[in-house]
């Protein structure tokens, strides 16, 4: 059945459009006779002059963590350890109380940010609220984990000094405690991923360390197809990816066309709450082997495994956040002579601001990581944070942008995103560097595969907006109340 959409508007205009959408695809824009839909085989929808835009894309998610965030203790306003570890306490405390409580299996929590904390984390400050009960706390960038003694012991790392894992360390602990039964992990996923869809989301790309083909490819078999799905692969998936011959953009059989074989994803450096993004330049108060950072991938090991990615057809997205890590993977990219992508890009030099230009790199960015990061910033990159999450920087040479979340360190909301790339600022704050504000029409291209408006022959992910997305405010951006989400020209979410 085709489907019809009466008397909408496009972005920047209030001029009323129909759209025909046929087999998936838009065949039709603009005024149609008013006897056009009266047909058994046409579906009508009134949009009643609201706003179409092409549907939207978070280009940086890790999905699965993404959909287990809300079961986790928050911890994300907790402004010490001491407070983080009271938090601990209330919630063992509150289950204690439960009449079913036994003996609890573990408790994660989800969200600290220590950067600008007066005192540090440690085992023993959790030991005292938690006793034998495992406790891991993730951190809000997920670079790092803060462990009592019982769940260091559970985890492999009995005996460690602080209890504070980070880097390898860190995501290693992440990946056992994300051991939810499928069933489970797989309903909160078709809740987060119908969520994404009520915010005008019709694609991923998700960056999730485990082996995401068998993940997707069971949740679609089971009917779950609120989404288009790019899958990443990292290093430990590579010897297998090629084995089976997966190549970046391949669809994959029996998906619906919904899942998609997305880049190699290789992490070099940390991040910035961390203090572990690679810098040129040693952080203030860090002595030592590592007062500039980690780089986590050598060079030459880079350049090894970006070539056989790229060999086997298989587009790297190297993730940098220093600027020397993002200098030395631009370098990989030349060496090995490929297109791909930096995920994040959040500190870097002109020189290679040019550079992602002159090789054809995109930058995949978070623009709402420079909201929440403003002050942890200001004091680790003291007189450097002028070029800091440059986006106007990176538009103006040139460079193509992509809008992500990087959930669940933000919020998987691409409007979210777009508020921030065009206001840098959240609530009554004044704007973080405004010289890096980007338009709102370079916001939405960004977060909807390079489109700002729709076309005849292109698939019909659409998004369909109560407010003009190219007029609107800073807040009502964040806010965009979204009436219907079409995926292939099929309703996901709608309150027509």
């Amino acid at each position: 059945m085709s489907l019809l959409l009466r008397n909408g508007r496009l972005p920047g205009s209030d001029e009323l459009v129909d759209v025909r959408i046929d087999d998936g695809q838009i065949t039709s824009i603009g005024y149609l006779a008013a006897d056009a839909g009266r047909s058994p085989t046409i579906r009508t929808e009134d949009l009643r002059e609201r706003w179409i835009i092409p549907g939207l894309w978070d280009n940086h998610v890790h999905f699965s963590q993404w959909a287990q965030t809300s079961r986790r203790l928050d911890v994300s306003e907790a402004t010490s350890a001491h407070a983080a570890a009271q938090l601990v306490a209330g919630r063992l405390a509150a289950l204690a109380a439960l009449p079913t409580a036994g003996d609890q299996d573990r408790l994660v929590g989800f969200g600290f940010r220590d950067g600008l904390w007066p005192d540090a984390p440690s085992s023993t400050l959790l030991d005292a609220v938690s006793g034998p009960v495992p406790v891991v706390m993730v951190s809000g960038d997920l670079h790092s984990c803060w462990l009592n003694s019982a769940a260091l012991a559970v985890y492999g790392f009995a005996g460690h000094q602080t209890g504070l894992l980070r880097e390898d360390d860190a995501f290693a602990v992440e990946r056992a405690i994300d051991n939810v039964p499928d069933a489970d992990l797989d309903a909160w996923a078709a809740e987060a991923a119908r969520s994404a869809a009520a915010r005008g989301v019709v694609g991923i790309v998700d960056l999730e360390m485990t082996w995401n083909l068998d993940v997707w490819r069971r949740r679609m078999s089971a009917g779950q197809n609120s989404l288009r799905v790019d899958f990443g692969l990292y290093t430990h998936h590579l010897d297998d990816a090629i084995a089976q011959g997966l190549t970046s953009g391949q669809v994959i059989d029996g998906t619906g066309g919904l899942l998609t074989v997305g880049p190699y994803k290789v992490i070099t450096d940390g991040s910035l709450n961390t203090r572990t993004a690679y810098c040129f330049d040693a952080y203030p108060g860090l002595s030592g082997e590592h007062d500039r950072g980690m780089l986590t991938v050598p060079t030459d090991e880079l350049v090894e495994h970006m070539r056989r990615a790229h060999t086997a057809g298989i587009r790297p997205a190297v993730h940098a956040i220093g600027d020397n890590a993002n200098s030395l993977a631009l370098d990989a990219f030349e060496a090995v002579g490929c297109t791909g992508s930096i995920e994040h890009a959040q500190l870097l030099t002109e020189a290679d601001v040019a550079r992602f230009a002159r090789l054809g790199i995109t930058a995949s960015v978070q623009p709402e990581h420079a909201l929440d990061d403003r002050d942890v910033a200001d004091r680790y990159w003291a007189g450097r944070t002028d070029r800091a999450f440059r986006l106007a920087d990176l538009l103006a040479a040139g460079v193509h942008l992509a809008l992500g979340s990087d959930a669940p360190v933000a919020p998987l909301d691409p409007w979210v995103a777009i508020s921030a790339a065009v206001g840098r600022s959240r609530g009554d704050r004044a704007a973080w560097h405004p010289g890096q504000a980007i338009s709102r029409q370079a916001a939405l291209a960004a977060s909807a595969r390079g489109r700002h408006g729709i076309a005849v022959g292109q698939p019909a992910d659409l998004a369909v907006c109560e407010i003009d997305p190219f007029v609107a405010s800073v807040a009502d951006l964040r806010r965009m109340p979204v009436a219907a989400t079409l995926l292939g020209g099929r309703f996901t979410h709608t309150t027509l």
